[in-house]
């Protein structure tokens, strides 16, 4: 595969992945009609923003990495032919996930519509489950003992302090 190819293949799987689950899904749900479930909501609101926002730019910047160093796609269909340990990659091993989950939060806080938090938190633990059954044993089968020094060093779900780089045998937290 070539960056070309990469970033076609990236392009469309961003619509029918994130896209159908950060955008499809949510407007099904809420038809994205603004509620106000308790008084004094607009602060709550721009909380929402940020998030959904910080989302986006998370799923954007990490399907760029894809492409860029992974010369490849997020999808288990046309895997990258490097790892990925750039960008938000060097902080936490999963921010299409973790981004995913803050863009649906966001949009559930923005619009009022609280059904959304269920829904984030149904997504966070499919994804684990995903992460734990299928992309942690096919990332050791394809890149062994590299994937296992990126596993130990940078934290699942819970962001380092530091960015790590490869070859940095600090702590997981990212401490010295």
């Amino acid at each position: 595969m070539n960056r070309i190819s990469a970033a076609i293949g990236s392009a469309v799987f961003f619509v029918v992945a994130p896209g159908v689950l950060v955008g499809l899904v949510p407007w099904w749900m809420t038809g994205w009609r603004v509620r106000t479930p308790l008084p004094y909501w607009e602060p709550v609101r721009v909380l929402g923003v940020l998030l959904l926002l910080a989302g986006v730019a998370v799923l954007v910047h990490s399907f760029v990495r894809f492409v860029v160093e992974g010369v490849g796609t997020p999808a288990p269909i046309a895997p990258p032919q490097h790892l990925v340990v750039g960008g938000f990659y060097r902080y936490v091993r999963n921010p299409i996930y973790l981004a995913l989950v803050f863009a649906i939060s966001g949009q559930s806080l923005l619009l009022g519509q609280l059904s959304l938090l269920w829904y984030a938190a149904g997504v966070g633990l499919f994804t684990a489950a995903v992460v734990k059954v299928y992309e942690e044993p096919t990332l050791h089968d394809q890149f062994g003992a590299e994937y296992d020094t990126y596993r130990r060093a940078v934290p699942g779900w819970w962001p380092r302090v530091r960015p790590w780089r490869p070859g940095d045998e600090r702590s997981r937290s990212g401490r010295a």
